[in-house]
């Protein structure tokens, strides 16, 4: 028991299960921000334009004998609306991410009266493309075993 508690332990002070979780709780809470967004100002708006009542947005519900709310293409277009822009940040935050992580690679120096771009690229599997690390004997994705081990390649670009 006491071993599992360590293990326990070490997985949740790796880092990347720290950002995870904090990606998560941004990212419920942005999406009550967007709903908030869709139910409060465009669902409204929609209303004015198209003439829908009530809760009805655009008048698009058709009602179905039997229940009490029917079929609600409004609150499905609301629903779209709401995916559309939480995906569209996250692709920009993503974006921004990779641009970042990029900027970082690079170096820039001069020499010989020249400005050049100096670019570490992490090493990568000749067979399946994939990331390894540095110094890997065999591939962690496709377990081909590599003609060398690993190792980080430098290239130079003249600014």
């Amino acid at each position: 028991m006491k071993n599992l508690l360590a293990e326990f332990k070490e997985f949740i002070n790796r880092g990347n299960v720290i950002d995870m979780a904090v990606g998560i709780i941004i990212g419920a809470a942005f999406t009550a921000i967007v709903t908030s967004l869709t139910d409060n100002i465009i669902n409204p708006f929609i209303k004015l334009i198209t003439g829908g009542n009530g809760t009805d947005v655009a008048g698009l519900t058709i009602p179905v004998p039997g229940t009490e709310n029917g079929i609600d293409f409004g609150a499905f277009i609301s629903a779209i609306i709401n995916f559309l822009i939480v995906a569209w940040v996250v692709f920009l935050m993503v974006k921004a991410f990779n641009k970042m992580k990029d900027a970082g690679a690079k170096k820039l120096v001069r020499r010989n009266g020249k400005n050049e771009e100096i670019i570490e690229h992490a090493p990568t599997c000749p067979f399946c493309l994939e990331e390894i690390n540095v110094g890997a004997t065999r591939c962690p994705h496709c377990t081909a075993e590599l003609p060398a081990p690993a190792e980080v390649t430098v290239e130079v670009v003249e600014k």
